[in-house]
């Protein structure tokens, strides 16, 4: 392939096509959903290979990995394709109504109960959009799992990712009173605190508990060997339901 030609190919084009590669994970997948041929799609990455001058991909016949520039480009790609989208729909108006696939992740807990309202509104809201809405409570991995956007609890996993904060969830410390009455001595001080038998959420206070006082505000911390720990809120709920014991 000749440098004229390259020099005359959608680099727009070229960006869209690594992108759909790897979030779909093959380029048989990537020409299924760009609706062309995996032989274009071969074309297009070699061009793009050869217009940057450096392997984006290696592969196998049963696995393909990006390569540290790869990496790079794909990181650049999405930016990239992010903004020529933007000023797509700046300049042809925001009253287009989306259309398409919106591959979503949710947490169990808040994607089985409180988000389902504003789910089916959004739905009804664009009627030529459709959700696959899967429930996970681990971090999101938006390559891995091909989803374009996550809701999660916690702090942003990484610093690259584009996250807005929705709402602030309040987390208190429970027990149940059977689990109570059945310590030896009442829980009066943060030893005998710390002695529980502890059920942890994983991202959330695995290793040590900060507590602060509702009326004085002070704060105290203190560490804990959790009896179980998980990353459901589901089970860790029935678990103290259960009272497990010490």
């Amino acid at each position: 392939m000749s440098g004229g030609i390259v020099s005359n190919i959608d680099r727009i084009e070229l960006m869209q096509t690594l992108t759909r590669i790897i979030e779909s994970g093959s380029l048989s997948a990537a020409s299924q959903q760009m609706g062309t041929t995996q032989v274009t799609i071969s074309r297009r990455l070699q061009a793009l290979e050869q217009l940057l001058n450096t392997k984006l991909l290696l592969r196998t016949t049963h696995a393909m990995k990006l390569t540290d520039d790869g990496e790079r480009c794909y990181q650049h790609a999405r930016s990239l394709i992010a903004a020529w989208e933007a000023l797509e729909d700046d300049l042809k108006g925001a009253d287009a109504e989306p259309t398409g696939v919106l591959r979503v992740r949710a947490p169990h807990a808040f994607g089985q109960e409180q988000l389902i309202a504003p789910l089916t509104q959004f739905l009804n809201q664009y009627g030529q959009l459709s959700v696959e809405w899967m429930l996970n409570d681990k971090s999101p991995d938006f390559i891995a799992d091909n989803i374009d956007c996550a809701i999660h609890v916690g702090p942003a996993i990484d610093p690259a990712t584009v996250a807005t904060r929705l709402a602030e969830v309040p987390r208190i410390i429970v027990a149940s009173p059977t689990l109570l009455a059945r310590t030896q001595n009442a829980v009066e001080d943060i030893d005998a605190l710390a002695a529980l038998p502890w059920i942890a959420i994983r991202q959330f206070y695995h290793y040590d508990v900060t507590l602060s006082h509702s009326e004085t505000g002070q704060s105290v911390h203190f560490p804990i060997v959790p009896r179980l720990t998980s990353d459901s809120l589901y089970v860790a709920r029935q678990a103290a339901l259960s009272s497990l014991s010490p």
